[in-house]
């Protein structure tokens, strides 16, 4: 199991979750999240790895990309829905691909979508939108 270690201060309480399998991505999410108050992230660059945290610390939040080896953002998606042991988490599936299929994701359980490349402003309002409870509209 692989962890990037994200660059946030240990005073921030709303906790998320990013999984992404290539570096880079998860160090733009740290860069981009790691600027807003109140944030602790976690980042994970794979599904078994996702699936671990969630069940030792469950997050406020989970950015997942959708296109990983081994075990897709679907299959993460549809495993943290099964756990009858988790709270509820929102779910944003993170993809470049612009032909996703929608009807499977929010039938495994996803609560929206976040198109790469991303506007940061949009994102960040998303993000705080979902930790808020409020309306997510994507």
């Amino acid at each position: 199991m692989s962890h990037y270690a994200c660059s946030t201060p240990d005073n921030r309480h709303n906790k998320i979750l990013v999984v992404d399998d290539i570096p880079d991505n998860l160090f733009l999410m740290d860069v981009i999240l790691g600027e807003q108050e109140n944030y602790d992230l976690t980042c994970v660059d794979n599904g078994i790895a996702a699936l671990d945290a969630v069940e030792q610390t469950p997050p406020d939040l989970v950015l997942l990309d959708v296109m990983m080896p081994g075990m897709d953002g679907y299959e993460v998606t549809r495993r943290i829905r099964q756990n009858k042991n988790l709270p509820y988490i929102p779910i944003f599936l993170v993809t470049a691909d612009d032909n996703i299929n929608e009807e499977v994701a929010l039938a495994a359980g996803a609560d929206g979508f976040i198109r790469k490349p991303f506007d940061i402003d949009k994102m960040v309002v998303l993000v705080q939108k979902a930790l808020t409870n409020s309306c997510v509209c994507v």
